[in-house]
């Protein structure tokens, strides 16, 4: 395989941040994640919950005490979709929602956070197992609320390593420019992230589990980002036809033979 493994990395080493900006990353634009569009579309169906209860209320002339037990079922609701499902259910139902109101950038968006992934894990070594684009379609391959859509990998020698406490620096390496792809790849298009914020968080857990300092865990994720902006760009082509074919469905080996054949005759993976 051509690809596989075979990615040029950046030199290890500790990166400023002024670096970093030379080499045209702004890591403040894609480190602290806002799902704005997410956001915007929760909100909206808050207002929209809100609406409907009071045009049900005026509507079946129901008195006060069955508007408070409406709201407080809507309340209870939410709070054992949180406690049961981490809030699955509610993520479910809005990203849903996002994608029917914005169909053409919600969707492409996460199609392209995906293929980041994707791409840069095969790319440094990591095989890709699966991949979901929607919230739904994680709950019906999976039947839970509680995994929400995204890329999973084969990696059960890196968890052995990071249960056993001895975690390789290549594997270090190599999951830390993993996580945050995503991230990397919608600044790199978007000019900002807005998914990926669980990735983020993620990589802290995994720091702070290792007991790394704040310092080192800063060189790692200032290298891992530079290291992944540089593989997206150089193959940034490829990553917009993986995406489209992610897209439209194509399975990981469908995906993993686009990868090779287009990198079947590159000199510079």
């Amino acid at each position: 395989l051509r690809g596989y493994g075979s990615a040029r990395a950046v030199p290890k080493r500790n990166y400023t941040l002024e670096e970093l900006r030379l080499n045209r990353i702004e890591p403040e634009k894609l480190l602290s994640p806002k799902d704005t569009q997410l956001n915007a579309v929760r909100d909206a169906a808050r207002l929209a919950a809100g609406a409907g209860l009071v045009a049900a209320a005026v509507g079946l002339q129901w008195d006060a005490g069955q508007v408070l037990a409406a709201a407080f079922g809507g309340v209870a609701a939410l709070t054992v979709d949180q406690v049961v499902n981490g809030g699955g259910g509610e993520a479910l139902l809005v990203d849903t929602l996002g994608r029917l109101l914005r169909p053409q950038t919600y969707g492409a968006r996460v199609a392209a956070h995906e293929a980041g992934h994707l791409l840069v894990a095969y790319l440094v070594g990591l095989l890709p197992r699966a991949y979901t684009l929607s919230s739904l379609d994680a709950f019906l391959r999976y039947r839970a609320l509680n995994i929400q859509a995204g890329t999973r990998f084969c990696d059960s020698a890196f968890a052995a390593e990071v249960a056993g406490g001895r975690l390789k620096a290549s594997s270090l390496d190599r999951y830390t420019c993993v996580a945050l792809a995503g991230v990397v790849t919608e600044y790199l298009q978007y000019g900002v992230a807005e998914g990926g914020l669980g990735d983020v968080r993620q990589l802290d857990d995994m720091f702070r589990a290792l007991g790394f300092t704040q310092k080192k865990a800063d060189a790692e994720v200032r290298w891992a980002v530079l290291n992944t902006a540089e593989l997206l760009r150089r193959h940034s082509r490829l990553h917009a036809e993986l995406a489209a074919a992610m897209g439209r469905g194509a399975s990981v080996g469908q995906c993993i033979a686009l990868i090779e054949g287009r990198l079947a005759g590159c000199a510079d993976v």
